[in-house]
Parts: structure tokens; C-alpha cells; sequence
């Protein structure tokens, strides 16, 4: 087995917390902390794994980065939506390190920049905006730049979005041993996660058969056709163990994709969603984004708090709050 080495950026191991709470008829959440009978969940809070870098991406951008430092990389390209929780990482990962980064972005520019688009700026990355047909072809474009760059003497290192490699991946196929030192892996049935670019889940996919756990990941899809991400996402976790030499199996039964908790659209979120998860900020002080956590969230409430039935499974908070400041509006409405 080849293990991949990576460089400290976060800040680990990230808390496992348990939440408990009454909901009464109309989803309105109480915060029951000291009410031993009340209803109770765990959630792991990778939204807590740096104040600038924060959420999930970080994790992969460890084993990333250090790739790209070690080739001695003069910039770093990538590619996400306008509000990208991994180009804002990327772009402040890679600003830490004294590396300059090129963000492919879909959307437009603003003149009064919010949310992880304002940092991007912030942290000095360089923009070009795609439009959606152009963000098709991003893969080929970035290509095409990099090639430019490298006429010209320039080493370019480039991350796919989401940073969902077999090296990126790795970020949580580590992750199950940081947990299992939090948790007996035997204790708990599943692992809910909202998924865009499927390297998260199948990094958790990867450290459940490398641990030997039937702990079931459950992906709540947010961008791509189903099919589409839970073929994406056994390619990532098949070829990782391919590449790595690993020696375990993947266990196809153990990732369900949830489908249907993003049908509003990649960039937007519905009234009902915004209004659950602003109840549940409000008695828990945890904070859901709209574009990743708050559609797992709702996905997680109905599927596991209400309907569960005793089924202890750990709700992964990926971070991603800089994006609630670009749609403050709509969050203000249920204030």
C-alpha cells in the first residue's frame, strides 16, 4: 500500500458533536442540550478545519498541494462556480504557500463581490468568468492555458474541481481513521454528505473498506445526474485503490446517492430548505449554506431524523458558510 504524503493545512482532528433537539409539528427545532430524553444526532464539523480555508476541500488540498509543491508549481489552476467552496480553499491554501492561483469560474464578475468570490479576490487569484456552456468545456480550456503557460517557461498544477482525485480523495479516506479514534465505527450505520464533484464520498467509501466497516456513505447530490455522480464516484473510489495498491474492496451497496434535494438548480435553494435550516441555526447556532449542507440537511431530516428509525448516522458538515453571504436576502426572509 502506498500512502501519499501530504502537507499540514488544517486543523484536526475537526469535533464530533452531538446535537439534541424536539422538533415540534411545523420542523420548529429546540435546542434540548441538557434534556437527556430528547432526540439526538452526531455531526462531525469539518466546517471547523480553518477560519479562511474552511470545510471539506481543505482535506484534499493537503495531499494536492503538496504535490504541486514538490513539482515546484508557479501557479495553481482549478475551476468551480462563482461561489466555489474549493476555489476560495484553493485560492487561500495556495496564498499560505506563496503560489499563485488561476481560478475557472462559472459566472460573471461583480462589482460588489460577496461570499467566496469576495475572498478570491481577496486572496489575489486571478478570475476568468466561463458562462454555463463555456464551464462545459472548463477541463479543455484550463488545458488549452496551460499550455500557453508552459511555452513560456511557467509550471502549472492543475486541480479538478472539487479537488476530487484519486490523490485528492485521500483527504477522506484519512478521514475514517480521525474518526474512528472519535467513535467505534461499529456504532454507527452511515456517513450523510452533501455531494457536487463525488470526491468526498468516495474517499469515505475507500477508508470504510480499508477499515473493514459496513459504515453505508450516503451522498445527497446537488449538481450532477445520478448515474452520472454514482458512476464518478466508484471510478474515484476504484481507481484510488487501483492506484494506491490498496489492499480492500469496494463495497458498491455501501453508497446510496440521494437524489432530489437539489432540483431547484445548483445555484439556488428553495424557501421551504432556507426556512428549515434557518429554525435549526437559530436553535443550535450551526449554520448550513445554500448551494451544499443546507440541501443535505434537509435531505438528512427527512430521511434520517424523521424516518430513520433508530439509525445512528453521522451528519458531515462540510463547511461552506461563506456562501450564505451571497444569497442574504432570501435567508433574511425568516428572520
Amino acid at each position: 500500500m502506498k500512502i501519499p504524503q501530504k502537507i499540514n493545512l488544517a486543523h484536526l482532528p475537526t469535533p464530533l458533536e452531538v446535537v439534541r433537539f424536539r422538533t415540534s409539528r411545523n420542523d420548529r427545532f429546540r435546542n434540548s442540550r441538557n434534556d437527556s430524553s430528547a432526540k439526538e444526532f452526531l455531526i462531525k464539523r469539518d466546517d471547523y478545519t480553518g477560519s479562511d480555508f474552511l470545510g471539506n476541500k481543505i482535506r484534499k488540498l493537503e495531499y494536492l498541494l503538496y504535490e504541486a509543491k514538490r513539482e515546484k508549481a508557479d501557479i495553481i489552476f482549478t475551476c468551480g462556480g462563482d461561489q466555489s467552496n474549493h476555489a476560495r480553499a484553493t485560492a487561500s491554501a495556495a496564498a499560505k504557500l506563496g503560489i499563485k492561483t488561476k481560478l475557472f469560474l462559472w459566472g460573471k464578475d461583480k462589482k460588489q463581490a460577496d461570499g467566496n468570490l469576495f475572498l478570491n479576490k481577496m486572496y489575489g487569484a486571478d478570475i476568468t468568468y466561463l458562462d454555463r456552456d463555456e464551464f462545459e468545456n472548463v477541463d479543455e480550456i484550463m488545458t488549452d492555458e496551460r499550455t500557453k503557460l508552459i511555452k513560456k517557461g511557467k509550471r502549472v498544477y492543475v486541480i479538478p474541481a472539487g479537488g476530487s482525485s484519486t490523490l485528492g480523495i485521500w483527504g477522506y479516506i484519512s478521514f475514517m481513521n480521525e474518526l474512528k479514534k472519535q467513535i467505534d465505527l461499529k456504532n454507527i450505520d452511515g456517513i450523510f454528505s452533501a455531494c457536487g464533484s463525488g470526491g468526498t464520498a468516495a474517499g469515505l467509501l475507500v477508508g470504510a473498506a480499508l477499515n473493514k466497516t459496513k459504515v453505508k456513505v450516503y451522498a445527497v447530490n446537488v449538481l450532477h445526474q445520478k448515474e452520472f455522480i454514482r458512476k464518478k464516484i466508484l471510478q474515484l473510489a476504484e481507481g484510488a485503490v487501483l492506484d494506491f495498491k490498496l489492499s480492500c474492496k469496494i463495497d458498491k451497496s455501501n453508497l446510496e446517492i440521494i437524489d432530489g434535494y437539489s432540483s431547484e438548480g445548483y445555484k439556488n435553494i428553495t424557501d421551504g430548505k432556507l426556512k428549515l435550516i434557518t429554525k435549526f441555526s437559530r436553535s443550535t447556532g450551526i449554520l448550513f449554506d445554500p448551494t451544499y449542507t443546507g440541501k443535505a440537511f434537509c435531505a438528512y431530516n427527512d430521511l434520517i431524523l424523521k424516518k430513520g428509525k433508530g439509525k445512528r448516522v453521522v451528519f458531515l458538515h462540510t463547511g461552506g458558510i461563506f456562501g450564505v453571504f451571497s444569497k442574504q436576502k432570501p435567508y433574511l426572509k425568516f428572520v
